[in-house]
Formats: C-alpha cells, sequence, structure tokens
C-alpha cells in the first residue's frame, strides 16, 4: 500500500521546502499541488488568478490534489495554502493520506518568508494583513485535517526536516530501507 503524506499549512510555513528534502530521504515522489497546477494551466499561478479568477486556480487546486491522493507510489504532497478550503478537498485528504502533517509559522515568520518571492497573487497589497486573515480563516480547517502540528517558527529548514521525519516514524511510515539503513 503506497504511502500518501500531506503537508499543508500556509503558504511561507515551508511545505515545498521542507517537503522535497523530506521526500528525498525518504525515498518518496515529490509532488507540489502549485507546480501542477502550473503544468496543468500552462501558465504560472499568477497568471490563472490574473486571467481566470481564483476560481478557476481553485478547481485546477482540486483536479490535481485528487489525482495525486490517488497514487499508487509512495508521495509526499505540497498542498497549496487553500487547497483545504473546499470540503470536498478536507474529505479527500482525509480519506487517502496515511498522515497530514500541519507545518505552522506565526504570522510574522510567514511575512518574512513570502516577502523572498513575487508568485503570491493573493498578497499583493499588504501581504501580513492578507496573511493574518488568511490564517484566521484557514487555522481551524488545518487543525480539523492534520494528524499532527510542526510549528516552524524560528526554525531551520534542517530542524524542520528532522521534525517532519521523526513524526512520520512514530507514525510507522519510515522504514529502515528508507532512510538508508537498510
Amino acid at each position: 500500500m503506497a504511502r500518501i503524506v500531506v503537508l499543508v499549512g500556509m503558504m511561507g510555513s515551508g511545505k515545498t521546502t521542507v517537503g522535497r528534502q523530506v521526500a528525498s530521504r525518504l525515498g518518496m515522489r515529490f509532488v507540489d499541488t502549485d507546480d501542477l497546477v502550473e503544468a496543468r494551466a500552462g501558465k504560472t499561478v499568477r497568471d490563472i488568478f490574473a486571467t481566470d479568477g481564483e476560481a478557476a486556480f481553485r478547481d485546477h487546486e482540486s483536479n490535481v490534489l485528487v489525482r495525486t491522493l490517488e497514487s499508487s507510489d509512495d508521495v509526499l504532497i505540497a498542498a497549496a495554502g487553500g487547497v483545504i478550503l473546499a470540503e470536498s478537498n478536507r474529505t479527500a485528504i482525509s480519506a487517502h493520506a496515511a498522515a497530514v502533517l500541519w507545518l505552522d509559522a506565526d504570522v510574522s515568520t510567514l511575512g518574512e518568508r513570502v516577502s523572498r518571492g513575487a508568485h503570491r497573487p493573493l498578497l499583493d497589497d499588504d501581504p501580513v494583513l492578507r496573511l493574518s486573515g488568511m490564517d484566521a480563516q484557514r487555522r481551524e480547517l488545518y487543525r480539523s485535517v492534520a494528524h499532527e502540528r510542526v510549528d516552524t517558527s524560528d526554525k531551520g529548514v534542517t530542524e524542520v526536516v528532522d521534525e517532519v521525519v521523526a513524526v512520520l516514524s512514530k507514525r510507522r511510515l519510515v522504514t529502515r530501507l528508507s532512510l538508508g539503513d537498510g
């Protein structure tokens, strides 16, 4: 049976950066739903929002999420921050994922991290104010799907990766072979 792990959390929480390293360490395929959306649409997330609107983006997001959750191989999914807004997505995640980890960080940390990229159209005006509002809207939704919460505030990538691997190990989703010990 496939090991399907989903990382959820706000933009800037570390899902992609941490997810790539955890997947590599555990011998899992890594998927970032934003990357799949861009490949499917043939344009960037920013362009999808600008030309097609947020609803079209959310539709793409749901489609690639469900398709990836039905994978027959071991996969670690970095789910877009807003994927949990749709009840159908939360249901699909709960039905298919062996583990759902919520990467959480305080809003000031998120604001600092997202200021480094220009591909987040929802943050064009006042990033920290928008992040605060989105965090308030989404926090309970993340909590509702997550098996575990990992605080990424004020932590380096390696520390968070080690913590995620430890959580997955505790949930018996890490084998000696996947850690390279066998």
